[in-house]
């Protein structure tokens, strides 16, 4: 099963998946079409049976359609994006049969253990299939093509097929280039890849929601909110809790950003009081403004440094930087990883054939075969998702030993949690104790940090929020087919307070330009990750014996840290998320007032920079 990486343009489970990144509902969840589906009879030791043959037949095709999925992805041709759909019909049907089945049983008089597996197998898939050999296979080949049309993604600037910039090249420009004009056309210049996607969603999301229905959901936006152990709708209303919480936060980031970008492009390009034109953030889909640090950074100090410069002076290779995020986990106590990790990966671009770059990371048999796939350049946002990927391996591990159901964690924001929140310990203190730094900088250079830090977690806070606002409204009708751009655009400017840089209609399909949408990958899971990660990282800390900033501490090499993340760890979807926070921060209710507390100093910083200017969008 493969897990990946969000934000940085990551992702997650193929299109079949279990997604062992579910936790059930036993008496809270779901709505009542879906609690109607619990109607039939079996006792429970039928139902461990049914269990038992279920995991095993499922393990079976998980793993197999798992490798075709790596295959389709490392080498993109018709034949394989043919051999992984058909592997995929397999899976689903098989899944969708398991999952129908599973209905005939009670979740009343059942053995937690038991009624936690039917509840989760209900839940597996991301992209329920209609239960009708024709349309399955319709649905399963949709998704494989439109993955597939992304990774194969081109934009030809003179118009022909030479010189031609794939998606890396596209955002290495937007990372470095200040020229506007340039910006512009390559952000416009993406976005011509996914056009030809939209009558191909259309259908996706109809035939999807079939599926769903005969599970027993309205559609697939309910079935993936129903994965939280809280009803549909408190789940959404406790999204917005927690966006409440860190919206000044990032209102206040917002409003420098926008008045720095003023000063380097003009009013005319950058209003004073209006949103941001999406192409100048330096990010192809404005969910990370660390590539415009420079231009809105505050004073250096004496203790700022550049990380990607340091890596690249010392000469450290795209395969030092993986074993940097293996070493920090060893250092906690987990055991390095297997060797086949390092034969079977892929660390850096080919350059005979086209590959999906997005950053990933699988475990092929659900036991030891780890890999990560991914691009990787020399710079300090690589350094960090390689940590990020490794967190999905290593969690992967940890609960190698639970039975198949339970092989996940507690809920997918936790799985992308973990790795980021070993990345937050990447402290100058870390780096001194790694030799990648020779001293210690002293506290002048924290504002620095945080402002990078910043412009990646507090900026993506929103578009974390808002991707599947979108699909959620798009599965359930409330955005027809004919307003799909429409209404990605009104949520941009709600929750980022970002413009369209040029007049954007229905014949484009924007959404389509961020892989996550025609590859199905659910998104709420970034926003709850980035949450979360702070959480952890407080309680670990604390575990650790810290005291200090929160933004200073490292719990590199402490193995009571290592302890307390491995305990939560190990217990895989076993249990509701809440039971799992609690074994590691002590509560099971999230809070961002730890992500809050991080921010603090560059928080009041802001506020002063803000004093007279206006605010909000």
């Amino acid at each position: 099963m493969r897990t990946t990486s969000g934000k940085r343009s990551f992702a997650p489970h193929v299109r079949l998946v279990l997604t062992a990144l579910l936790p059930m509902l036993l008496s809270a969840g779901g709505d009542a079409s879906a609690r109607s589906y619990e109607t039939g009879a079996g006792t429970a030791e039928e139902a461990r049976r049914f269990l038992e043959k279920a995991e095993r037949d499922l393990n079976t095709i998980w793993i197999r359609s798992s490798r075709a999925s790596w295959i389709q992805s490392n080498f993109i041709t018709e034949d394989t994006e043919k051999m992984a759909a058909e592997m995929q019909e397999q899976a689903i049907a098989l899944t969708t049969k398991y999952a129908l089945e599973a209905a005939r049983f009670r979740g009343d008089n059942l053995p937690a253990d038991v009624a936690r597996k039917l509840m989760l197998l209900r839940l597996s898939l991301s992209m329920p299939a209609p239960d009708n050999d024709a349309e399955r296979a319709e649905l399963t080949e949709i998704a494989a093509s439109m993955e597939s049309t992304y990774g194969k993604g081109r934009y030809c600037p003179a118009g022909g097929t030479e010189d031609c910039l794939d998606l890396t090249a596209m955002s290495r420009i937007l990372a470095e280039s200040r020229d506007p004009d340039r910006l512009l056309d390559l952000w416009r210049g993406w976005r011509t890849i996914s056009p030809p996607l939209r009558a191909q969603y259309r259908r996706f999301v109809e035939l999807s929601n079939k599926g769903a229905g005969e599970l027993g959901f309205r559609d697939v936006g309910i079935m993936w909110r129903s994965r939280y152990d809280m009803p549909p709708d408190a789940f959404a209303a406790e999204l917005e809790r927690l966006w409440t919480q860190v919206r000044p936060l990032y209102v206040a980031l917002h409003a420098h950003v926008r008045a720095r970008l003023g000063e380097t492009y003009g009013a005319d390009l950058v209003p004073k009081d209006g949103r941001i034109p999406a192409h100048l953030l330096g990010n192809m889909w404005s969910q990370g403004w660390t590539n415009i640090y420079p231009l809105v950074a505050p004073p250096e100090g004496k203790g700022g440094y550049d990380l990607t410069s340091i890596l690249r002076a010392r000469e450290v290779d795209e395969l030092e930087m993986v074993r940097y995020g293996e070493r920090f986990f060893t250092s906690l106590g987990f055991e390095p990883l297997p060797d086949t990790f390092w034969q079977r990966s892929l660390f850096v671009k080919p350059s005979d054939r086209d590959v999906v770059c997005h950053a990933s990371a699988w475990d092929i048999d659900n036991q030891e075969d780890l890999r990560i796939k991914m691009c990787i350049q020399v710079n300090d946002e690589d350094f960090s998702t390689i940590h990020h990927e490794l967190g999905h391996n290593i969690y992967q591990r940890a609960y190698r030993h639970q039975p198949p159901l339970f092989q996940g964690s507690a809920n997918d924001g936790f799985h992308e949690a973990v790795g980021d929140t070993i990345a937050l310990s990447v402290t100058p203190e870390y780096l001194k104790k790694v030799g990648l730094i020779d001293s210690v900088p002293g506290s002048d250079g924290d504002l620095a940090l945080l402002m990078r830090m910043a412009l990646d977690k507090v900026a993506f806070l929103p578009f974390g929020l808002l991707v599947d606002q979108w699909r959620w409204k798009v599965f359930s009708g409330e955005i027809p087919p004919e307003r799909y751009n429409a209404a990605w655009w009104d949520l941009r400017r709600k929750y980022q307070g970002i413009e369209p840089p040029v007049r954007r209609t229905e014949k484009d399909f924007d959404p389509g330009a961020k892989y996550h949408v025609p590859a199905n990958v659910p998104y709420t899971r970034y926003f709850l990750s980035t949450i979360l990660q702070f959480q952890f990282h407080r309680a670990l800390c604390e575990a650790a014996g810290y005291r200090g900033p929160l933004h200073r501490c490292s719990i590199y090499g402490n193995e009571e840290a290592g302890r307390r993340l491995r305990a939560m760890l190990e217990m895989g979807q076993s249990r509701p998320w809440p039971e799992a926070l609690a074994a590691l921060t002590g509560t099971g209710r999230l809070d961002a007032t730890a992500m809050l507390d991080y921010f603090a100093p560059l928080k009041t910083w802001l506020d002063e920079q803000n004093r007279g200017r206006k605010t909000g969008f």
